[in-house]
């Protein structure tokens, strides 16, 4: 069975990815796309057998992807949010999994799929992981300074973050600079297990962590180093993953 992941968030890339190999080590990942308009332009040219879909992505709402191609296959809604579930139902997605996924639930809705789909059970042979590689990551980024161009190692960088549609990168001795780079971008482009996207706005560094406390309603607060910007909240439909990416660092 062919598997097509829609999502915008990395860590979530990576639980789907794992518990598609877990549980079903017979099927392929065909892609891993974080944007509508990727979607769009994949489904035009491939036809998935499943697809897991989150419903925020960098570049809109996820049920706009329904407007602009037909979708002929199952597809299961992964999200943190209740609200979306009428609309998920109302484009014929067969189930609806909140975030953070539980494995067991992943699998049920899985099964409960191949049933409705009439689908055998998946063979034994290993998932095709080349389709889904990411390219190798950046050791260093460049930035643009009149007529002179700087080269900063990714070790030196503290966090990245947006404001007013700029992205700044900050070092860990409290240099900023603008960047032409985006947010979205710029985590495709550096080793996950070194930076995480603790929301929109803010790519952190491991390294820049200096705090971490809890905050109301079952979110965290995040202080910096070096102190360039405010405390960054960790939503709550990522406080989990971001534990996890903490504790396996």
């Amino acid at each position: 069975m062919k598997v097509l992941i829609i999502e915008d968030e990395i860590p979530a890339q990576q639980i789907l990815a794992k518990l598609t190999g877990r549980f079903f080590p017979g099927f392929t990942i065909v892609g891993i796309l974080d944007s509508v308009d990727a979607a769009v332009s994949f489904l035009r040219q491939h036809s998935p057998d499943l697809i897991f879909m989150d419903v925020e992505l960098s570049d809109g709402k996820s049920f706009e992807i329904f407007r602009k191609v037909d979708i002929n296959c199952p597809v299961i809604v992964t999200t943190a949010y209740v609200d979306y579930a009428l609309d998920a139902f109302r484009n014929k997605c067969i189930d609806y999994l909140m975030k953070p996924i539980d494995a067991a639930e992943f699998k049920a809705s899985v099964e409960r799929c191949l049933q409705l789909c009439g689908t055998a059970a998946a063979h034994k042979s290993a998932p095709d992981i080349t389709a889904y590689a990411k390219p190798v990551c950046k050791h260093h980024f460049t930035i643009k300074l009149g007529s002179q161009i700087l080269v900063i190692d990714v070790n030196d960088i503290a966090y990245f973050y947006s404001n007013d549609k700029s992205t700044y990168l900050v070092t860990r001795d409290g240099k900023q600079y603008m960047t032409d780079d985006s947010l979205t971008a710029i985590e495709s482009e550096v080793d996950p297990a070194k930076f995480y996207k603790i929301s929109r706005k803010c790519l952190v560094g491991l390294s820049s962590i200096y705090t971490i406390s809890k905050y109301f309603n079952s979110r965290l607060k995040v202080t910096l180093s070096p102190k360039n910007i405010d405390p960054v909240i960790v939503p709550r439909d990522r406080v989990q993953s971001f534990m996890e990416w903490i504790e396996g660092a």
